[in-house]
């Protein structure tokens, strides 16, 4: 029972940290504006101490998620992590000084019911974990899809549905890193530092600034709601589906199964959509700090 607690308290810290990182990374967002080229946002937020902090802050969330599962089992942790949502909405308000709506409450409800629907169906596997071959294949796939949704993200004129299309990359980037950290962690048990040799090592870390990278450019023009729910939701999404192929897990089949399936994807979408800004965000100040004469991406980010 000891060990449980130890467990939800660091899956709830972990939660708690990818909120506040969220948080940071939606007010840069605004900060910069939605106009702003992703390119120069990029070369912007590298010298931002910002930034760095939301890094931080999604750094200490994957190391205590790690140390959750140290104590507790998956089943358990993996579901706390929607808390990042719940947590996010209230913290987010506060600090841009404004309520949360009840639609926005109504949409993180719905959203969080559909996810733990979804991981409910997933039924773990006994596999013995990716192999080489495996690891470059999904490093090779990953990174073929997450630049064609770079891509395309090119022929949207709207602003959310661009942002959940960078949200979108941002949750499949991440589950990326985290299985590649599970392949790590296996691998490194057998063979010691052996297993850090080779391009997974470099490919974690790669997927990981990927996520962040998109997750902050999701945050322009979709708000923190929206984008944050949907990489709530890919990351799960897309770590069922690598676990079907790599570790051996499943979905739960059955008629029953596929019709709590759609009913969950319905749900989490309906989420998602209730969450997403009625009207594009405009290219506006911090409502908190605002700025008469609008300087630079750098200037902004630095305050």
């Amino acid at each position: 029972m000891t060990d449980l607690l130890i467990s939800v308290a660091f899956a709830v810290a972990s939660a708690l940290a990818y909120a506040l990182g969220a948080v940071v990374q939606e007010r840069l967002a605004v900060r910069l504006g939605a106009q702003t080229p992703w390119r120069a946002i990029v070369r912007a937020l590298l010298s931002a101490r910002r930034w760095w902090l939301s890094v931080a802050l999604n750094a200490a969330g994957a190391l205590l998620h790690v140390a959750a599962l140290a104590y507790g089992p998956l089943s358990v942790v993996q579901p706390l992590g929607v808390l990042t949502l719940v947590l996010a909405l209230p913290i987010g308000a506060a600090f841009a000084a404004r309520r949360v709506a009840a639609r926005q409450w109504v949409g993180a409800a719905a959203t969080v019911l559909g996810l733990l629907l979804l991981l409910s169906l997933t039924v773990p596997g006994s596999g013995d974990g990716m192999t080489s071959a495996d690891g470059t294949v999904l490093i090779v796939a990953s990174a073929v899809v997450l630049t064609a949704m770079i891509a395309g993200t090119a022929a949207l004129r709207r602003p959310v549905p661009r942002s959940l299309l960078y949200a979108t990359g941002a949750g499949i980037a991440f589950a990326v890193a985290s299985a590649l950290t599970h392949a790590v962690t296996r691998e490194y048990a057998e063979h010691a530092a052996a297993a850090l040799i080779g391009p997974t090592v470099p490919a974690v870390a790669a997927m990981a600034i990927a996520g962040v990278l998109l997750s902050q450019l999701a945050y322009r023009g979709g708000g923190l709601g929206a984008p944050l729910a949907t990489v709530t939701l890919a990351n799960p999404v897309a770590s069922a589906v690598i676990g079907v192929a790599l570790f051996g897990e499943r979905f739960a089949d059955g008629p029953v199964a596929m019709v709590l399936l759609v009913c969950a994807c319905g749900t989490a979408g309906v989420g998602i959509l209730l969450l997403a800004p009625p009207t594009a965000v405009t290219d506006t100040a911090d409502p908190v700090d605002p700025a008469p004469d609008r300087p630079g991406p750098l200037a902004l980010c630095r305050r």
